[in-house]
């Protein structure tokens, strides 16, 4: 499932080793391996823990939405505001059409 790989990336992007974060978190490194592997199903109580620890939302975690904070409260990144700004500048047969190729990179990205 999607949000194995997103409990991976966060740890990343935290700059964190899987044996940094169990210590940090008070557990053991294989149990937290096997959550990240998708070996064992991340228990709600582990996952809250988890959203707190990154300040993400549940929704986030489980890969429910692509928004760190939630879908109701979304945080755009600075790039992301840019793109946004200028897409709103464009003509509605130009929207169709960026709307089009994100679509296609994006099925690419995930093949």
């Amino acid at each position: 499932m999607q949000h194995y790989q997103r409990i991976r990336d966060l740890r990343e992007d935290s700059d964190l080793t899987q044996e940094a974060l169990a210590k940090q978190l008070h557990m053991h490194k294989t149990t937290y391996t096997n959550y990240e592997q998708g070996k064992h199903t991340v228990p709600l109580d582990f996952a809250v823990t988890l959203a707190d620890f990154y300040s993400v939302s549940l929704d986030y975690l489980a890969g429910r939405s692509n928004f760190p904070q939630g879908a109701a409260n979304p945080v755009l990144l600075p790039d992301e505001m840019r793109l946004l700004e200028r897409f709103r500048q464009l003509s509605e047969r130009s929207k169709g059409r960026v709307e089009q190729l994100a679509e296609l990179l994006s099925e690419q990205e995930h093949r």
